[in-house]
């Protein structure tokens, strides 16, 4: 299997899902929007994954290849290609599939629980979530559910945690990719969300003091990839 991956910014990105590719004898490519990479041609890969990034999905005059961005993805899904989109990329995600993307009603960063939604408690490609369960949260908006697709999971401050489309669409708005490593990238890179401060923001500290925590949501990322290429075979 070849996976892609859309890349907005240097310092985000694939983390533990390269583990995963390696472990499976997977290749892996990458567009860096950032460096004004080409997009691949739809049938060069199996998965594509589209990354996090700080920007919002609407900054065009900042970031002018976000419009182009979206319509790369919005053939993909077309194409009935496997795609899993990480936070932006979940809102990129939802914005192309109608499901517009709005401010949340607080910034999310760190360690918080999410619930899984009971619509998809059998769905194969829900089960990689418990019923309960802590995941890695680095996010102020957040997306609507788009026409036809499946509520995956909510959060006490974000209703819309992640949805299924077309049982070959994974939009998360939370990571399971990132390791401490990543983490402390993020920290680093993004330190001036955290001095904002509020209810739903940890501190790099925080963040940092478990590395168990890692490889738990590392574990859920490599049981959706598993799910996710089984629906290619």
């Amino acid at each position: 299997m070849h996976i892609h991956y859309l890349q907005h910014v240097p310092f985000e990105g694939i983390g533990s899902i390269q583990d995963w590719a390696d472990r499976g004898g997977h290749t892996v490519s990458r567009t860096r929007l950032y460096a004004g990479d080409q997009f691949p041609a739809i049938d060069r890969f199996d998965l594509l994954v589209v990354m996090g990034g700080p920007m919002n999905i609407y900054e065009y005059s900042e970031y002018p290849w976000l419009k182009v961005e979206k319509g790369y993805i919005k053939q993909v899904i077309e194409a009935d290609k496997a795609v899993l989109g990480v936070c932006l990329g979940a809102q990129l995600i939802a914005d192309v599939l109608g499901g517009p993307v709005v401010d949340g009603r607080e910034k999310e960063i760190g360690w918080f629980d999410i619930k899984r939604s009971a619509e998809v408690a059998d769905h194969p490609l829900a089960l990689f979530l418990d019923d309960q369960c802590e995941v890695f949260h680095w996010h102020g908006d957040t997306f609507n559910i788009p026409p036809g697709a499946i509520h995956l999971a909510s959060s006490g401050v974000c209703d819309n945690q992640g949805f299924i489309y077309n049982d070959r669409v994974v939009a998360l708005q939370f990571h399971l990719e990132t390791t401490a490593e990543s983490a402390a990238a993020l920290i680093e890179n993004c330190a001036g969300e955290l001095a904002e401060g509020g209810a739903h923001i940890q501190s790099g500290a925080e963040m940092m003091a478990d590395g168990a925590r890692y490889a738990a949501i590392n574990q859920r990322m490599n049981r959706l990839l598993d799910a996710m290429a089984a629906t290619l075979n």
